[in-house]
């Protein structure tokens, strides 16, 4: 007799989001399959899917139908090997399953197929900008690779990788990009591990997939003053480019993406209450009066959101974000310029101001992880790390003057 069932292995980092695998047991032994969904704590009750907030429920609903399509073929498989009448082991069954049927089960172990059903179950669950994330790294890699090749992982290996960290130097990017490129390959090739399409080789060993301190993008405490109070024409593109800017800034840095799918619902009881797309970690902020008045400016009666960037829920969404985060940054460079901003202002600007200030204001380092929605604080160190160092250029200036004397 062999079993079946859905299980789901939370991830060792907490808020983030766990594994579902099913479990294949015949005569006492217990193979694993991994489903590829992934899916957070809160959204596992009981052995089975449990209810999340309104934007996830669709996924769930369309990620609970896939499951049962899938779990079906696999009661198929093993229905059939029971009427052959001979023996079989809990491997067999898995490996049966992984190499046969079309449609969506992760079969290939090349990279194209692989990823191609990768990034079609990352859409499904709402992971739209890393389907297109490893889409772009996938694409760049062959064309390293060149003449239509589409390789196996048993392919990859740490001269493959050191090659195409050349390549890509070479083609004048710089480290924080090859980086990017070569951070996003390999995590689908541990997904490619996971899945069982290959062992995993290490050969992104010897390649640099760290992040180096990059330009600074925050703004002083007056530039954010002079935005605020420049005098715009009410109503006009560049005032709500201005109020969209100030409000991610009052809301801790907010990212834009999150900002943009907030809705109404989303306030209750004076805190505002929402989930990361990027790591999806739950937050909340206290509602203060600014973030009304800029909510009050801008309010609809007839949409959902919060603010009015995403017209439609119907609509494609992620279209409709892309062309609002191209209009807003472009009004934000005019804005820069009529305040003399150093650097060129961008939507990410808000975010570095709000983590600079606080780290001047003496912030604690954990307060400010909390805060911007970090998973460590080892993330927030790395993007402190490139933010204004006008505190190292004082103690400078002190040790001078002890020095030369003024």
């Amino acid at each position: 007799m062999t079993t079946v069932s859905i299980r789901f292995r939370p991830s060792t980092v907490s808020g983030k989001e766990g594994t579902l695998y099913y479990r294949v047991t015949h005569r006492r032994m217990s193979r694993q399959i991994n489903t590829g969904y992934k899916i957070f704590p809160d959204e596992w009750a009981n052995g089975r899917l449990a209810s999340g907030n309104e934007e996830r429920n669709a996924c769930l609903r369309h990620l609970e139908t896939q499951l049962k399509k899938e779990l079906e073929r696999l009661n198929s498989l093993i229905r059939r090997l029971e009427q052959n009448g001979k023996d079989y082991t809990a491997g067999q069954v898995v490996e049966a399953y992984r190499t046969s049927g079309t449609g969506h089960t992760i079969q290939a172990d090349h990279l194209c197929g692989f990823v191609q059903v990768l990034a079609h179950r990352l859409r499904q669950t709402g992971k739209v900008r890393l389907a297109e994330t490893y889409t772009t790294a996938t694409n760049r890699f062959l064309r390293f690779l060149g003449k239509d090749r589409d390789p196996a992982f048993d392919e990859f290996d740490d001269t493959l990788m050191k090659s195409y960290e050349a390549h890509l130097r070479m083609q004048g990017l710089v480290p924080n990009t090859t980086s990017f490129y070569l951070r996003n390959l390999r995590a689908i090739y541990h997904r490619a591990v996971e899945a069982g399409l290959t062992e995993d080789r290490r050969p992104f060993r010897r390649v640099f997939t760290g992040v180096e301190k990059t330009a600074k993008r925050a703004v002083s405490p007056r530039i954010i003053r002079k935005i605020k109070e420049l005098p715009l024409p009410e109503d006009s593109p560049l005032a709500q480019a201005r109020d969209f800017f100030l409000f991610s800034f009052y809301t801790r840095g907010m990212p834009f993406v999150d900002l943009a799918g907030l809705r109404k619902q989303d306030l209750r009881n004076g805190t505002l209450a929402y989930r990361r797309r990027k790591t999806g970690r739950a937050l909340s902020v206290r509602w203060e009066k600014p973030m009304q008045e800029i909510a009050n400016r801008h309010s609809q009666t007839s949409s959902p959101y919060l603010l009015p960037i995403l017209r439609t829920p119907d609509a494609d969404e992620r279209r409709c974000y892309l062309n609002a985060l191209r209009t807003l940054n472009r009004h934000l460079k005019t804005i820069g310029r009529l305040v003399g901003c150093p650097i060129p202002l961008t939507s990410y600007c808000a975010r570095h101001a709000w983590a600079s200030i606080a780290q001047s204001e003496h912030v604690p380092i954990g307060i400010i992880c909390e805060a911007m929605g970090h998973t460590s604080e080892r993330t927030t160190r790395i993007y402190l790390a490139s933010l204004d160092t006008s505190a190292v250029d004082k103690a400078n200036r002190k040790v001078l003057r002890a020095v030369c004397g003024k």
